[in-house]
């Protein structure tokens, strides 16, 4: 059996019983997805999320996913999204996409809009009004029951409310969680989790303050608003003494 695989090799191994049975020893997760697609692996009856699902012990199952940004992000999203289903199922619509669309995409016939298996029309104007909107977001989520939900880079995949939102609602967050987005989305709070770590740092307003740890890997690490406060400069005159 023949076919593309994402390395440029042409052949396909087709797998025996027990080296079927043995596939979750062979993969490795890596940015570029599975290393059985990669390695020219495929089961012969592998053919929707389910199965990949189960043959790698997965509690949550993708079969849908909202992309929740629009222009050169949302087309490389499903464009790779679509190759890689190709790869693993034989069936580029393995996984279906729900696209958000505004007047301006609309009007500028969008190329990601072609990629979408169903659009939804939302609010154009500012980003606020639309991909940057947490609570739309979630609602359209919702609405047509995705399982994932993947906010590219701008927009509201920096923001640290879209992850919280989705997963009190058990949608999944294709990205960084919440905790993590909180700690190190913020430039003050971050330094002041870099220094507490023993991480070198440039000399700033903040430079004095660290936190206290008892070294438990399992706790969430936050920064208490009042250190927060002291890194804080409040009038233009002192951040350019601290300059």
């Amino acid at each position: 059996s023949n076919h593309s695989t994402l390395n440029g090799s042409t052949h396909a191994k087709i797998l025996s019983n027990d080296e079927y049975q043995s596939i979750p020893k062979q993969c490795t997760r890596k940015m570029s997805g599975l290393s059985i697609a990669s390695n020219g692996f495929r089961s012969p009856n592998m053919t929707t999320p389910k199965e990949l699902c189960d043959l790698l012990s997965g509690s949550r199952v993708i079969n849908k996913i909202l992309i929740a940004n629009n222009g050169i992000a949302a087309v490389k999203c499903m464009r790779s999204i679509r190759r890689w289903s190709y790869e693993m199922y034989r069936d580029e619509h393995a996984i279906k996409f729900v696209a958000m669309v505004t007047p301006e995409d609309m009007k500028a016939n969008a190329e990601y809009i072609r990629y979408a298996d169903h659009y939804v029309n939302v609010q154009g104007g500012p980003s606020h009004m639309n991909y940057s909107n947490c609570e739309l977001i979630l609602d359209i989520a919702k609405r047509f029951s995705v399982e994932a939900v993947w906010a590219g880079w701008g927009h509201a995949s920096e923001n640290p409310k879209l992850p919280e939102l989705l997963h009190r609602h058990g949608i999944i967050f294709i990205g960084p969680p919440e905790q993590a987005m909180w700690a190190l989305g913020d430039k003050i709070a971050s330094t002041i989790i870099a220094q507490s770590a023993e991480v070198p740092t440039f000399p700033w307003s903040g430079s004095h303050l660290k936190l206290e740890w008892d070294g438990d890997n399992n706790e969430n690490i936050r920064v208490p608003m009042d250190i927060y406060e002291k890194a804080c400069i409040k009038d233009a005159t002192k951040g350019v003494e601290v300059r």
